[in-house]
Protein backbone atom coordinates (compact mmCIF):
# COMPACT_ATOMS: atom_id res chain seq x y z
CA UNK A 1 0.00 0.00 0.00
CA UNK A 2 1.34 3.43 -0.90
CA UNK A 3 0.49 5.98 1.79
CA UNK A 4 0.90 9.71 2.17
CA UNK A 5 0.92 11.42 5.56
CA UNK A 6 0.63 15.22 5.81
CA UNK A 7 3.02 17.08 8.14
CA UNK A 8 2.21 16.77 11.84
CA UNK A 9 0.12 13.59 11.55
CA UNK A 10 0.36 10.18 13.20
CA UNK A 11 -1.23 6.76 12.90
CA UNK A 12 -2.94 5.31 15.98
CA UNK A 13 -0.80 2.84 17.98
CA UNK A 14 -1.78 -0.70 17.05
CA UNK A 15 -0.53 -4.22 16.40
CA UNK A 16 -1.21 -7.10 14.06
CA UNK A 17 -1.44 -10.66 15.39
CA UNK A 18 -0.62 -12.34 12.05
CA UNK A 19 0.75 -9.73 9.65
CA UNK A 20 4.43 -8.92 9.35
CA UNK A 21 4.92 -5.42 7.89
CA UNK A 22 7.71 -3.60 6.13
CA UNK A 23 7.65 0.21 6.09
CA UNK A 24 9.69 1.79 3.28
CA UNK A 25 10.05 5.58 3.11
CA UNK A 26 9.81 6.92 -0.45
CA UNK A 27 10.09 10.61 0.48
CA UNK A 28 10.21 12.60 3.71
CA UNK A 29 11.13 11.48 7.22
CA UNK A 30 9.17 8.99 9.31
CA UNK A 31 9.42 8.36 13.02
CA UNK A 32 8.38 4.80 13.77
CA UNK A 33 7.91 3.60 17.35
CA UNK A 34 8.03 -0.19 17.69
CA UNK A 35 7.49 -1.62 21.18
CA UNK A 36 8.95 1.54 22.75
CA UNK A 37 12.03 1.78 20.50
CA UNK A 38 12.04 4.83 18.22
CA UNK A 39 13.50 4.81 14.69
CA UNK A 40 13.91 7.73 12.29
CA UNK A 41 13.66 6.64 8.66
CA UNK A 42 14.56 8.83 5.68
CA UNK A 43 13.90 8.35 1.97
CA UNK A 44 15.26 5.00 0.80
CA UNK A 45 15.24 3.45 4.29
CA UNK A 46 12.88 0.83 5.72
CA UNK A 47 12.07 -1.19 8.80
CA UNK A 48 10.32 -4.51 9.42
CA UNK A 49 7.67 -4.79 12.16
CA UNK A 50 7.01 -8.37 13.30
CA UNK A 51 3.58 -9.73 14.23
CA UNK A 52 2.53 -8.79 17.77
CA UNK A 53 4.74 -5.69 17.94
CA UNK A 54 2.93 -2.53 19.03
CA UNK A 55 3.77 0.24 16.57
CA UNK A 56 2.93 3.81 15.59
CA UNK A 57 4.23 6.00 12.77
CA UNK A 58 4.56 9.78 12.93
CA UNK A 59 5.30 12.52 10.43
CA UNK A 60 6.87 15.23 12.59
CA UNK A 61 8.52 16.94 9.62
CA UNK A 62 7.34 20.04 7.75
CA UNK A 63 6.94 18.13 4.46
CA UNK A 64 4.61 15.28 3.49
CA UNK A 65 5.71 11.70 4.14
CA UNK A 66 5.31 9.14 1.37
CA UNK A 67 5.81 5.49 2.19
CA UNK A 68 5.10 1.94 1.11
CA UNK A 69 3.68 -0.52 3.62
CA UNK A 70 4.00 -4.17 2.64
CA UNK A 71 2.09 -6.70 4.77
CA UNK A 72 2.30 -10.50 4.72
CA UNK A 73 -0.27 -11.89 5.10
CA UNK A 74 -2.46 -8.86 4.37
CA UNK A 75 -3.29 -6.78 7.46
CA UNK A 76 -6.98 -6.16 6.72
CA UNK A 77 -9.03 -7.41 9.66
CA UNK A 78 -5.84 -8.09 11.64
CA UNK A 79 -5.50 -4.78 13.50
CA UNK A 80 -5.93 -4.25 17.23
CA UNK A 81 -5.46 -1.03 19.16
CA UNK A 82 -2.50 -1.21 21.49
Amino acid sequence: IRERMPPGTAEVRHLHKRARQFFFVVAGVAVLDVDGATYELKGGEGLEVPPGASHQIFNRAAQPLELLVVSQPHSHGDRELA
